[in-house]
């Protein structure tokens, strides 16, 4: 957000973010509930976002410009790798980017409000909550 750039290669695929707290809240209730039953969840947040819109939402709440722009992975690897963060963990951080765009985790559940009993925040929502934080 400092840069003004995000470089990303996740195209226009769409992704769920869900705030903490919120998959906290839903964890701990699950864990604390009486049932014994064994059950998969996939916590998400209420909305699947493009990377376009999400950096919308953050210029929208800091005021400050956030270009989205795309590039390889291979071109994402490497600059996540000469931020300082090792190979295999920058192939980790560019598999979330190739898995966005190629469809596979647009999805988005109401696990969280289900187990927790609570709606989840909105992205924006936790935006403007951590504004200062990314206001810098």
């Amino acid at each position: 957000i400092a840069s003004g750039k995000w470089y990303t290669s996740a195209g226009d695929g769409r992704i769920a973010h869900g705030a903490r707290d919120d998959m906290a809240a839903a964890i701990a209730a699950s864990l604390a509930g009486a049932s014994n039953e064994s059950k998969t969840y996939t916590l998400t947040g209420p909305h699947a976002y493009t990377t376009a819109e999400i950096a919308a939402l953050v210029s929208e709440v800091t005021g400050k410009s956030l270009d989205v722009l795309q590039v390889p992975d291979e071109a994402l690897t490497e600059g996540v790798k000469a931020s300082g963060v090792p190979e295999d963990f920058a192939e980790v951080i560019v598999s979330f980017d190739v898995n966005t765009r190629s469809g596979r985790i647009p999805m988005v559940t109401d696990a969280i409000e289900t187990l927790s009993g609570r709606k989840p925040k909105t992205l924006k929502q936790f935006l403007e909550a951590n504004k200062a934080a990314l206001a810098g």
